[in-house]
C-alpha cells in the first residue's frame, strides 16, 4: 500500500489593514431662490429675475399699483438638519417689492444630525422699497436651525421687514435657533444684533429675555423721512397676557419694534399696530 504524501496548505494572506478615515460630511439639501425687482415704465416694477429652487417655490402675485409681489411656497418640508436655504432679493434703484410667505416655516430635525441653515440676503437700491413680510418661523423640537439676514440700503432706499419666531409647536418643547440680523445703510451698520432660543443658550427663557413667551418678532422700518421726523418712542400691549412690546428710534433713520406674547397672533398684533403708527 502507497500512503499519498500529506495535503500541502498555502500559508494566509495577511488582511488589509483598514485605515479610519474621517466620518462623511451630514449633508442635506442645497437651494436658492433669486428674486430681481426692476423698475420700468410708467413707475410700474418687473420681475426680469424669479428664481426657485427645491424647497423655495416663487410665485407672483396679482399687484395693486406700481409695485411687484412675490409670495415663498414651501413646495416640500425644510428646513431640516443638514439643509443650506438662501434667499437673494434685490429691488433695484426707483423699484418696489414686496416679498410674503404661504405659510409659516418649521424647522424641522433631520437624519444627517447637523444643524440647518437659512440665509436671507435683501440689497434695495436708490428711491427703492423693499417689504420683507414672511409668516412666523417655528422651531419644533429636536431642530437645530442657523439663519442670517443681511441687509443692504442705499442712502434712500426704504425697507419693511418682519420677522416672527414660535418657538414649539402645540405642546412641545422648542428646538435651538439661533438669528441674526445685520443692516447697513450707504455702507455704514444701522443694526446688528444676534438672539439664540432653546437648549444649550443661557438665559434665553429668563424674565430679561422672553419670561415664559414662546413667541416674539420683531419689525424694523426704515426710511429717509425720518431724518425730519424721527420715529417716537412707543410702548406696546395691555399686559402681559396679551404681550408686550417697544418701539424704538434707531439713528440710520428707522425704527425697531421688538414684541413678545404667548403666541404668534399676539405677536402679530403687536407688530401691526407700531407698523400703523408708523403711517
Amino acid at each position: 500500500m502507497t500512503l499519498a504524501p500529506p495535503e500541502r496548505t498555502r500559508p494566509r494572506a495577511p488582511e488589509p489593514v483598514r485605515v479610519q478615515g474621517p466620518a462623511p460630511a451630514a449633508h442635506g439639501l442645497r437651494a436658492t431662490a433669486r428674486i430681481t425687482a426692476r423698475a420700468g415704465a410708467g413707475g410700474t416694477t418687473a420681475l426680469p429675475v424669479l428664481d426657485g429652487e427645491g424647497p423655495l417655490a416663487l410665485r407672483r402675485v396679482r399687484a395693486y399699483g406700481t409695485q411687484a409681489r412675490v409670495c415663498v411656497v414651501g413646495a416640500m418640508s425644510a428646513p431640516l438638519g443638514g439643509d443650506r436655504l438662501r434667499i437673494e432679493a434685490t429691488a433695484e434703484d426707483g423699484a418696489g417689492l414686496c416679498v410674503t410667505a404661504a405659510a409659516a416655516t418649521v424647522a424641522l430635525p433631520g437624519r444627517t444630525g447637523g444643524h440647518a441653515t437659512y440665509d436671507v440676503e435683501l440689497t434695495v437700491g436708490e428711491g427703492a422699497l423693499l417689504e420683507w413680510l414672511p409668516e412666523p418661523l417655528i422651531s419644533a423640537e429636536g431642530s437645530d436651525l442657523r439663519m442670517t439676514t443681511t441687509v443692504h440700503l442705499a442712502p434712500t432706499a426704504r425697507l419693511v421687514l418682519r420677522e416672527e419666531q414660535v418657538l414649539g409647536r402645540s405642546g412641545e418643547r422648542t428646538g435651538r435657533l439661533s438669528s441674526r440680523l445685520t443692516v447697513r445703510r450707504a455702507g455704514r451698520t444701522l443694526l446688528d444684533q444676534e438672539t439664540a432660543y432653546g437648549p444649550g443658550a443661557p438665559g434665553w427663557d429668563t424674565a430679561a429675555v422672553l419670561g415664559g413667551n414662546r413667541a416674539t418678532g420683531q419689525l424694523l422700518v426704515v426710511d429717509p423721512a425720518f431724518d425730519d421726523r424721527p420715529a417716537e418712542a412707543l410702548l406696546l400691549g395691555a399686559g402681559p397676557e396679551e404681550g408686550q412690546g417697544v418701539r424704538s428710534p434707531l439713528a440710520g433713520p428707522a425704527a425697531l419694534t421688538t414684541a413678545v406674547a404667548p403666541d404668534a397672533l399676539r405677536v402679530r398684533r403687536l407688530l401691526d399696530a407700531a407698523g400703523a403708527a408708523l403711517r
